[in-house]
Parts: C-alpha cells; sequence; structure tokens
C-alpha cells in the first residue's frame, strides 16, 4: 500500500531527524573520545565538533516534535537552524579533512609548551609515554621531559613519544568526525528541503478552514 503525501512526508522527515540524533551523538561521542586521549584543548576545531554535535541533537528533537504535531511554527525554525548548522556542520568537517599532521604537531607543540611539569607527567602515565616528540628541534625539552617521566613504560626501557601517540589518535579522530560530519551535512540540505515541503502540506486531520 502507496501512503499519501503528507503520511509519506512525516514519516519521511521524523526518520531523518532520528538520523540527525543518533550522528549528533556519533560526533559528541568520537570527539570526546579524541580529547580523552590527550589531544587536549590545542585542537580546538574537535570542541567545535562537539558543539555542532550538540545544536544537531537538540535541533533533530525539535525537528522530531514539530513534525508529529505538524507545528507550523516549530518546523520553521528548525528549517532556518538546521540550515544555519548545515553551514557550521560543513566549514568544520572540511578542517578536520584538511588539517595535516604538520599543523597537528604544531598545535601540540605549542599547547605541550604552555603545560607544566605535573601536566606533563599525568599524561605520560595516561597514555604510557615519554615526552611530546625526540627530534633535534625539540631535543632539549624531550631530554628534560624524559628524565622526570614516570610512565609504566620506562620499566620496561620501550617508551614511545607521546607526541606519536596523541598523533595517531588525532588522525583518526580527524577523520571519523570529518567523513561522518561531512557525509551527513549533505542530507541537512534534504532535511530542510522535506521540512519546508511538509509545512506546506495540508494536514488531512485538521479542519480545513484553520490550514495557513
Amino acid at each position: 500500500m502507496v501512503c499519501g503525501g503528507f503520511t509519506c512526508s512525516k514519516n519521511a522527515l521524523c526518520s531523518l531527524n532520528v538520523v540527525y540524533m543518533l550522528v549528533g551523538l556519533l560526533l559528541i561521542v568520537v570527539a570526546a573520545w579524541g580529547k580523552g586521549f590527550g589531544i587536549v584543548s590545542s585542537i580546538h576545531i574537535i570542541g567545535g565538533v562537539i558543539a555542532v554535535g550538540f545544536f544537531l541533537l537538540l535541533i533533530a528533537i525539535v525537528g522530531l516534535i514539530g513534525a508529529v504535531n505538524h507545528h507550523q511554527v516549530m518546523l520553521f525554525f528548525y528549517m532556518v537552524i538546521l540550515f544555519v548548522v548545515f553551514l557550521f556542520q560543513f566549514g568544520v568537517s572540511c578542517s578536520c579533512l584538511a588539517m595535516n599532521q604538520g599543523q597537528q604537531e604544531k598545535l601540540l607543540n605549542s599547547s605541550w609548551g604552555m603545560m607544566n611539569d605535573n601536566t606533563r607527567i599525568s599524561i605520560e602515565k595516561k597514555l604510557d609515554c615519554c615526552g611530546l616528540f625526540n627530534n633535534t628541534q625539540n631535543l632539549g625539552v624531550f631530554m628534560s621531559d624524559f628524565q622526570h617521566c614516570d610512565a609504566p613504560c620506562v620499566k620496561k626501557s620501550s617508551c614511545l613519544t607521546c607526541g606519536e601517540k596523541m598523533l595517531q589518535h588525532s588522525s583518526e579522530a580527524l577523520k571519523i568526525l570529518g567523513g561522518v560530519g561531512l557525509f551527513f551535512s549533505f542530507t541537512e540540505i534534504l532535511g530542510v528541503w522535506l521540512a519546508m515541503r511538509y509545512r506546506n502540506q495540508k494536514d488531512p486531520r485538521a479542519n480545513p478552514s484553520a490550514f495557513l
């Protein structure tokens, strides 16, 4: 049995908003996972992804309620805000995918330099690593960090640098966030169009004289 235009639009919009809720949660969880692995606040774009995920989750709930009740005002604000979220999500996703290893290293170096010794030691214990980068540019800082390092790997005499581990996890997080965000950002244009179409359809359950 083929559903009517109004019912099909309603079901499609509800399903799309459920997908947006899941995507929003996924963006928040992956970004939080990236921060939890010691990427810290140096890669500010990850904080932007969390904000986009939160607003996407929030507007999806508004859209779902508006779709179920065919609420004209809620659907209007849903369309406007979803389009704004699309613009931000598209920009943030492209930035995630465009950030190369050299840029990540500069950000990590800058953040590491602003940390005190206790914070560095805490990260080294958490990630089981010593120092940030073992290269000629950072050799003095690395040797100083290595002498104070109290990570479990020191007893095994085989420690990776924290920079290597951070870059590995940050690259994974940025690829996931950028890929998922960019792919689903285009579906938000579909959501705006579908909401506009559904909003202008007459609810067969409503009083015809009350329809605007």
